[in-house]
């Protein structure tokens, strides 16, 4: 479970300190959470607050009962992050040497850990790519090694930062599928309407704060209004 007490994001700038996020408090227990809005709206804000890629500059964020700012490192153990782009994520040679970096905490004997590496690539259609250049992968092959690489480790919590935003319609749909059938409670932050109605909740988020929280339709509908406003 995902709390946010209170919490807020204010950041210095040369022209003084600029609001990322007003103080917000959320419950968030549903298995699949959207996040939709403009950009610079702070729905990406909100979603690196549940692994501490952002700290609350006040109130707190609790994860799985967690203080994410006082145990960040064991909140980062239950919480697999997934960026936009991929290629800040795949840093190793090949596929499979990827996927094996992912499980180097977890499966300390080589020949264990390239078996497992070789299973998840199997489990997400990316077996025949293992020995393959992560440069030579489409980029919706990129973002499913990604995300592969994260859930090799098996967290309790997915966070999705826009991570179809790059990708072609049927990569987009590929990648989509994927997501929102992991068995992880999935925070998925994006620009894809179609996308945010198949979550069980979707959050609309404006000039930092939360504008809307309710049902996929309801929510998209809002969304789509004040757009069109």
């Amino acid at each position: 479970m995902i709390e946010l007490e209170e919490a807020s994001v204010v950041v210095p700038t040369p022209d003084g300190d600029r609001t990322i996020l007003t103080p917000t408090s959320l419950r968030l227990t549903e298995q699949r959470v959207a996040f939709i809005g403009a950009n610079g709206s702070g729905k990406s804000t909100m979603a690196r607050l549940v692994n501490g890629l952002v700290l609350p500059s006040s109130g707190r964020v609790v994860v799985d009962g967690l203080d994410v700012a006082r145990e960040g490192r064991a909140v980062r153990r239950r919480v697999g992050f997934c960026l936009t782009d991929p290629s800040a994520q795949l840093v190793m040679p090949t596929c499979v040497e990827d996927v094996e970096l992912s499980l180097r905490r977890s499966v300390k004997g080589a020949v264990e850990r390239r078996r497992q590496a070789l299973d998840v690539l199997t489990r997400y259609g990316l077996a025949e790519h293992a020995d393959r250049s992560v440069h030579t992968l489409s980029g919706g092959q990129r973002q499913l090694l990604a995300l592969a690489g994260v859930l090799a480790v098996e967290p309790s919590i997915v966070v999705a930062d826009e991570p179809t935003t790059l990708l072609d319609l049927a990569n987009t749909r590929l990648v989509g599928d994927v997501l929102l059938g992991v068995p992880q409670q999935l925070v998925l932050v994006t620009h894809d309407l179609d996308l945010a109605r198949r979550c069980d909740r979707v959050i609309v988020v404006e000039d930092a704060r939360v504008r809307f929280d309710g049902p996929p339709e309801e929510a998209v509908a809002d969304y789509v209004g004040s757009v069109a406003t």
